[in-house]
């Protein structure tokens, strides 16, 4: 369940407003009530129908897709519109249409939304005419629930766009983090290979004419003159020795991929990011560069479409080969996996190291890489 997404929590909400409004008609309304103008087992056959569809559409809609996502909707909506004008007399069942139009905010666009409000307030019209027999009060009735559902409604749109801009921000983040990790660390690169060529056309060219001349002075210098010359001939050559080890480490310095990766996901508000990166990876830069694209876009794509609260990250290195594992808790793709630009773009980094990438979207959604480490 993912702390950005109310629909949970409305849907909890509402499956109690719902039983709170039947509770009033188990209480009045029993028996062979002149209320119901329909058998009562019938009406509450639909009225228990709707409480399921909308734990369906709320509490369960990850797991219902697509077109089966609508017919169930479409059933609450039929099913809500059944209940009310089954039993007219019971005014406060109308407050069911509400969750009707809420539900649809969520689930459809506007069109849609904009005629299940129209049904709904149409109905609730009918509703109070079945029940006084006054156009009147018809009219106040429709007024009223279509003002209702418009509040609700926009209500739901403005925490939508809301949740939307969240999102985004969220990927902003990332991405953000991602290309000034990498731009620092480029720059550090860059500093690095500019001391190491300076210590090698400077210093190491002048030790290497210092040992030169000190070899030459040792054939020429007598003692005790000459057993100087050959110490400090030998300082010369170890210094140059350690110059050149210097130069060749900052070519060979690896980043730090752990202290790379902890940067993008740093205070990223959602999904809660658990990043693991074993103890005693060393990988060159082209490899930390890929991994951080990579988790760069693992955890966009999870922001973007898991709808999940957790996502687990972890490296390791398993004699030579690099493995990438990354799973969240999110909603998944029902188990076929079909790699848009993002996913597409991860299996080239990896693949171009000679490495293989795994997806599997069963159960949230998981992605594996592996490359060689050298």
């Amino acid at each position: 369940m993912s702390r950005s997404d109310p629909r949970p929590w409305s849907g909890l909400v509402g499956v109690l407003t719902c039983l709170a409004v039947g509770a009033p008609v188990l209480v009045l309304g029993g028996g062979a009530s002149p209320a119901f103008l329909v058998p009562v087992w019938l009406w509450w056959t639909c009225f228990a129908g709707f409480v399921g569809a909308l734990v369906v559409c709320t509490l369960l809609v990850d797991r219902v897709r697509d077109i089966g996502t609508l017919l169930v909707f479409a059933a609450q909506v039929g099913l809500a519109v059944a209940v009310v004008l089954m039993a007219p007399a019971f005014g406060w069942t109308q407050i069911l249409l509400v969750f009707g139009a809420a539900v649809s905010t969520y689930l459809n666009r506007w069109p849609v939304t904009v005629a299940v409000v129209a049904l709904n307030t149409a109905v609730a019209a009918v509703a109070a005419y079945l029940n006084s027999g006054a156009v009147t009060q018809a009219l106040l009735n429709a007024l009223l629930y279509a003002l209702l559902q418009a509040g609700v409604v926009l209500s739901v749109q403005t925490y939508l766009r809301e949740l939307a801009t969240r999102r985004k921000l969220a990927e902003a983040h990332t991405e953000l983090r991602a290309a000034t990790v990498l731009l620092a660390q480029a720059t550090r690169s860059d500093e690095r290979l500019r001391i190491a060529r300076e210590l090698h056309d400077l210093i190491g060219h002048q030790l290497t004419v210092l040992t030169l001349e000190l070899e030459v002075a040792a054939h020429q210098s007598a003692p005790p003159a000459a057993e100087h010359v050959t110490r400090a001939r030998q300082v010369a050559r170890d210094l140059l020795a350690d110059v050149r080890g210097t130069v060749g480490e900052l070519r060979r310095h690896s980043p730090d991929l752990r202290e790379a990766l902890q940067r993008i996901v740093a205070e990223l508000p959602e999904p809660a990011v658990h990043l693991r990166v074993a103890d005693g990876i060393a990988v060159d830069e082209e490899r930390v560069t890929a991994l951080v694209r990579c988790v760069q876009e693992v955890v966009t794509n999870t922001i973007r479409h898991a709808g999940a609260a957790n996502l687990w990250i972890e490296i390791s290195d398993d004699e030579g080969t690099i493995r990438l594992s990354a799973w969240d808790d999110g909603r998944g793709t029902g188990g076929e996996v079909r790699p848009g630009n993002g996913l597409c773009g991860i299996r080239e980094r990896v693949e171009a190291l000679g490495g293989r990438v795994s997806l599997d979207g069963g159960r949230g959604f998981r992605v594996r890489a592996e490359v060689p480490a050298a």
